[in-house]
């Protein structure tokens, strides 16, 4: 949500210079603490004292950019006040287990997330990172069409291909050696990144005598998934580089050859557009929103198809020419996709609602105002 924030509110410095812009954090808490306290300071910080400081900014539209604290809606309408939500994915709707692992009480924290989302419906308008997302938050919410726009993520400028004796010289530094095939997977480890299947895949490789890297950026391997890797003899195949920092990420997806990112469901997809940035060739799924990130710069795989992606690699690995043509592509494709055109589509829309604003105040009276807004919460 931080990469989200800084992109945006960069791009609206350059395409709406005049406007001023106030970033707003909720302080921050250990989430692994197991501290009764701390957990209610937290939702206290969170669903009380946050909202409240929101609330009482004085500023013409107000942006949340993450559905999940979408809550936050119900405070400014109490105000009258305009919110534009963006929303990233709805995947907790799809995997109930997402929130297994990551809260202490999976149950209390799903009721509490599906108040704070449901909060999207009082908003004068959603902005949706992907046309699958969007549908999602018509299907579910029954938002219409008309008060959600669509504007894509953007890659940060960053992520670019770097001299070829820079990844060389990284690549060495890893023990790669010309002939040998590294494969990148950046990100989390819930079960719809799919680890499983590409440790399949891995097996499928190694019989077919493939000389090959595994890189794992991110969250590490469960126990379940090092004990597959351990008795399936992939050690010497893989390589955990834990969790770097972006200035690391760009070397990394740069010495890679292809990202292996077939996850299950995704609302956008970063990495994908970080590695076509770096010059990574893509391997990703024909599901969800990623054919929508990749377009023609990727290949499209069933990510419960261990075999068709291992015989995706080995397609790219046979074939230097598509390998080099899919590059190029994705290279092309992700420059279409930058923080300033996003920046510049949302301020569009900042500018719709508060001209719709406006318009609403000069047609009522303050007091039909405040009956209307009462009325819209008891719906």
């Amino acid at each position: 949500m931080q990469v989200y924030a800084d992109g945006i509110i960069s791009g609206l410095q350059k395409v709406r210079p005049d406007w001023e812009i106030i970033d707003l954090l909720p302080r921050s808490y250990d989430r692994k603490s197991k501290s009764l306290s701390l957990r209610i300071k937290k939702y206290y910080e969170r669903f009380w004292s946050y909202p409240r400081q929101v609330q009482q900014q004085d500023a013409d539209i107000f942006h949340i950019i993450e559905s999940a604290e979408a809550h936050i809606v119900y405070w400014l309408q109490k105000s009258a006040k305009p919110a534009v939500v963006t929303c990233h994915d709805l995947i907790n709707l799809y995997y109930r287990e997402n929130l297994q692992g990551s809260v202490q009480i999976p149950f209390i924290s799903d009721a509490v997330w599906k108040h704070a989302v449901k909060g999207m419906r009082l908003a004068n308008h959603i902005i949706s990172v992907s046309e699958m997302t969007a549908k999602d938050t018509n299907r579910f919410f029954s938002i219409e069409p008309g008060c959600i726009s669509v504007v894509p993520n953007a890659v940060d400028e960053k992520f670019k291909v770097l001299p070829s004796d820079e990844i060389q010289t990284f690549r060495a530094k890893y023990g790669l050696n010309p002939d040998t095939i590294c494969l990148l997977n950046v990100g989390a480890n819930h079960p719809r990144k799919n680890i499983a299947n590409i440790l399949e895949s891995l097996v499928i490789l190694k019989q077919k005598n493939l000389e090959f890297k595994f890189w794992k950026v991110g969250v590490d391997f469960t126990d379940i998934q090092k004990e597959f890797i351990k008795n399936h003899d992939l050690e010497s195949h893989i390589h955990y580089l834990g969790m770097p920092d972006n200035e690391m990420l760009t070397p990394i997806y740069n010495a890679a050859d292809i990202l292996l990112a077939p996850s299950l469901h995704e609302g956008f997809g970063m990495t994908l557009l970080e590695a076509m940035a770096c010059g990574t060739a893509v391997i990703t799924s024909n599901t969800s929103a990623m054919p929508e990130v990749v377009g023609d710069a990727g290949i499209l795989v069933n990510p419960k198809d261990s075999q068709a992606i291992a015989n995706a690699v080995i397609s790219l690995q046979n074939d230097p020419v598509f390998y080099r043509e899919l590059v190029n592509k994705g290279i092309e494709r992700a420059k279409l996709f930058t923080w300033e055109a996003a920046a510049e589509q949302i301020a569009q829309i900042y500018e719709k609602v508060v001209q719709s604003q406006k318009l609403f105040k000069n047609n009522f009276s303050s007091e039909s105002l405040i009956k209307l807004s009462n009325s819209t919460t008891n719906n």
